[in-house]
């Protein structure tokens, strides 16, 4: 339970709570907050509250000595109350908009990877009417990236409780084609990308699981895991006409920019372009979703580990694209916000990485209609990205439950 001060205590700087408030009965955007002007006091006031709920802990001033409490000033304006309550209505019907196009992403995800993995499971006995699957799907893909004048990355969040290879297939194949168009790809080799990065692991299938699941394998575990390469060299090796870039990126994306990968250890421009593009996004999505998500990385601990321990394993002018194509801020981030606020990035727009789509941590609000913040129609900025382990539990399942980093991208045409 955290302390009540009067309102004529409060100054700015103060973190208060409205938790016994409903959202639509004051005019403040959130339910807690830390208080930023004189003017939002005067509202509180207005409101005829007596005491609130203050949190020492997030406030970055303290509450009026009692001997300096501010005079009460009750002659607010109900035009102001009614200025900002029409704001927060608007605000609230774009929130349900933000919302709908979420859910339509994270359909439109769910779908892919269904037909993903209904391709990947057919290549064995119909690899030709597979393969034809496959390039539609990439083609569609492909084509809304490159149509569309900004992208925006979603973070999805999947229903599933045990996603499988076709929800890696199709994390490798989005991450892929955002950094090829980053790079700006010709259309031919970000179809080609697309392809590649959907069968990268075709091999995996002739790999007992328990290797695959291994985070310690012994040297014998790690030949027999390493040797999924060639197996998957061998199943391409049955698609008609399946383009030589493809085939490279099956052989190649463990290949290291420093020659320590495998199978050949091929060094630096030696290794096919498309295949340094895909090592980078299947790399990063390993890292984000191991087997064991208690060794997860979240998206900012994954990027800093590729860009400071691992940048030595890829293409560095790749590298820095990738980081621009994702975001400072990459969906699935924690962050803290310069009003006190704990949130989730769900969406960054390449027009404005700086500004993303935020899921606000609050109690008060049921997860379902959890409010989103777009930092591009505010004055709240990210102050800081937090690891998930320095949170308290119920804001981390409050704001990522399932704790899986899915990505879906749109294009805005």
């Amino acid at each position: 339970m955290k302390p009540r001060i009067t309102i004529d205590r409060l100054q700015p700087g103060v973190f208060i709570s409205l938790d016994e408030l409903r959202w639509l009965d004051h005019p403040f955007l959130l339910n807690r907050f830390r208080l930023s002007d004189e003017e939002q006091i005067r509202v509180l006031r207005s409101l005829g509250l007596d005491t609130v709920e203050w949190d020492p802990e997030r406030s970055t001033a303290e509450p009026l000595p009692e001997e300096q409490a501010a005079e009460v000033e009750v002659d607010f304006s109900a035009s102001v109350i009614d200025s900002m309550l029409d704001i927060k209505r608007s605000r609230t019907e774009r929130v349900r908009a933000q919302r709908e196009g979420l859910a339509r992403c994270e359909r439109l995800f769910e779908q892919e990877a269904t037909g993903v993995g209904e391709i990947l499971r057919d290549l064995g006995g119909r690899p030709n009417e597979a393969y034809g699957r496959a390039k539609s799907t990439v083609g569609r893909l492909v084509g809304g990236l490159l149509n569309a004048e900004s992208v925006a990355v979603h973070l999805v969040n999947l229903k599933v409780k045990e996603p499988g290879p076709a929800h890696h297939a199709m994390n490798v194949v989005v991450l892929s084609l955002l950094l090829g168009k980053a790079a700006q790809l010709a259309e031919e080799e970000m179809r080609w990308l697309g392809l590649g990065a959907m069968f990268h692991d075709l091999g995996k299938q002739d790999v007992p699981a328990r290797v695959l699941r291994n985070p310690q394998r012994p040297p014998a575990e790690e030949q027999f895991y390493q040797a999924h390469v060639g197996y998957g060299i061998k199943h391409a090796a049955a698609i008609n006409d399946l383009p030589v870039a493809v085939k490279n990126i099956i052989a190649c994306h463990h290949e290291r920019w420093d020659g320590q990968g495998f199978p050949n250890r091929l060094a630096g421009t030696k290794i096919p372009r498309l295949a340094r593009v895909a090592a980078i996004a299947n790399r990063y999505d390993n890292l984000c979703n191991p087997f064991d998500l208690r060794q997860a990385k979240t998206p900012a601990e994954a990027l800093a580990a590729m860009f400071k321990q691992e940048n030595s394993r890829y293409d560095p002018e790749l590298l820095q694209f990738f980081i621009k194509s994702i975001g400072v801020y990459p969906p699935g981030s924690f962050v803290a916000l310069s009003d006190g606020s704990i949130g989730l990035v769900v969406e960054s727009n390449s027009d404005d990485l700086l500004h993303p789509l935020i899921m606000l941590y609050d109690p008060g609000v049921p997860r379902g209609e959890a409010l989103l913040l777009d930092l591009r129609e505010t004055d709240s900025t990210i102050e800081t990205v937090i690891s998930p382990a320095k949170l308290p539990v119920e804001v981390v399942e409050y704001l990522a439950p399932r704790g899986r980093i899915d990505y879906y991208v749109d294009g805005a045409r």
